[in-house]
């Protein structure tokens, strides 16, 4: 666990944590500033960067049993040029879950709340993985005041899954190792497309952030909820998929079918579903175009 421990260490002390309290319990923010594009913002015109030169802030939201270090090999590539917020989704992490809230659709008005608050209502960039992408995807149809552009990674909710992943689940007899054994399964059948991707960090990653997960029954990844949503949708939406995401194994060439509003679509080479964890150089490229319109 050290060595994990340490990189989120490292990487979270670059950032400021933000806790915002609301009327069902907190949310919290990691908020790395946008250093480099400031600093040369302000060398190319000879005098200090204003706040009208001040980098677009950039929202990041995570996957199912995640929080912000499902961005941990992305925040300080992100941060170069951008403000970077990644968000504990209320119900993972550090944040509260709201009282009655079992699903991401129950999420969307406490979402919508929160980057309203933040941002004094103005229109941000976002970028969700998974669930976190879902979410937002509804959050943009119901609230299309909110979100700027909004770039979709490997999201759910689009009625193209196939068989069921052979995962596995814990039972109260497992010892440490036994668990572990299982999160290595897990990450192996669901996340990434390489066996060697799945490291003892990230495995004790993974065993940290499923910990703290209080949403566990969630359900409407499967349907079609997010393609229905999606023709509310009036901002530009990008999707960025690795390439052997085990959620659309046979799948994957009908995303751009079912979700027609798309305006690009990039699929990352030798990437899993966790795509910008297993191959962060590589999202890179592809996303840094869309941040920069």
């Amino acid at each position: 666990m050290e060595n994990s421990q340490m990189e989120i260490s490292r990487v979270e002390a670059q950032s400021q944590c933000i806790v915002q309290p609301y009327a069902w319990g907190d949310a919290v923010w990691h908020v790395w500033s946008a250093r480099q594009s400031a600093q040369q913002g302000a060398e190319a015109s000879n005098i200090e960067a204003t706040s009208n030169a001040t980098p677009r802030a950039l929202v990041l939201l995570h996957g199912g049993s995640g929080s912000w270090t499902h961005w941990l090999r992305n925040v300080e590539h992100l941060a170069q040029h951008r403000a970077v917020w990644a968000l504990d989704i209320p119900g993972f992490g550090d944040s509260s879950l709201p009282s009655g809230v079992s699903d991401a659709d129950g999420l969307v008005p406490y979402l919508a709340e929160i980057l309203a608050h933040s941002f004094n209502g103005k229109a941000v960039d976002v970028m969700g993985f998974s669930f976190g992408g879902m979410t937002a995807g509804l959050v943009a149809a119901e609230y299309p005041n909110l979100i700027r552009q909004l770039i979709l990674v490997g999201v759910p909710g689009l009625g193209l899954f196939g068989k069921e992943l052979p995962i596995r689940g814990m039972t109260p007899d497992m010892d440490e190792e036994a668990q572990r054994k299982v999160h290595r399964h897990n990450l192996n059948a669901m996340m990434f497309a390489h066996p060697d991707s799945v490291t003892r960090e990230v495995i004790d990653l993974q065993q940290t952030n499923v910990a703290r997960d209080r949403l566990r029954r969630r359900r409407i990844a499967r349907t079609d909820v997010l393609a229905r949503a999606s023709t509310h949708w009036t901002c530009p939406v990008h999707g960025v998929w690795g390439a052997c995401d085990a959620l659309y194994q046979d799948t994957l060439p009908q995303v751009p079918t079912v979700l027609p509003q798309m305006s690009s679509f990039h699929v990352v080479p030798e990437a899993g579903h966790w795509v910008m964890f297993e191959r962060p150089d590589e999202f890179h490229a592809a996303v840094d175009p869309l941040l920069q319109c």
